[in-house]
């Protein structure tokens, strides 16, 4: 009797621990509660063989984002320049604007464009386009 009575203690503090690390929080779990940005309706035809198209000189587009990504962290860069663009939003969809400059005429250009979502998680998408000379 003596002997179950000294291990009775330790079996509660066995099952309490292990109880415990059942309910332990998992940092991958927050990837998965997380939507990334989504991007979506580029507005240039991006270019592809056989077709080979080209877009206008200083060409203006536009792309969606989805809502639960954060407006004021929508990054735009084409050949490591910042472009410059706006946003307009509602509880939809965001929509970037911009125009290409004058100094990619004639030249391949990828568009990147970057977003974080309100919890935290971001995402990143790229469109090659081929800019026609002037």
């Amino acid at each position: 009797m003596k002997i179950t009575n000294m291990f009775s203690p330790l079996l509660f503090i066995a099952a309490a621990l292990l109880t415990g690390t059942a309910t332990a929080y998992d940092p991958g779990k927050a990837e998965e509660i997380c939507k990334k940005p989504q991007f979506r309706d580029f507005s240039l035809p991006v270019y592809k063989e056989p077709e080979k198209t080209e877009v206008p000189p200083e060409s203006t587009f536009t792309f969606m984002v989805s809502p639960w990504a954060k407006a004021d962290t929508i990054k735009l860069t084409a050949k490591n320049q910042n472009l410059a663009y706006t946003v307009e939003s509602n509880s939809s969809f965001h929509r970037v604007k911009a125009k290409l400059p004058a100094d990619f005429n004639g030249q391949f250009v990828r568009i990147n464009a970057k977003a974080t979502a309100e919890l935290g998680c971001s995402d990143q998408n790229g469109w090659l386009v081929k800019v026609a000379d002037k």
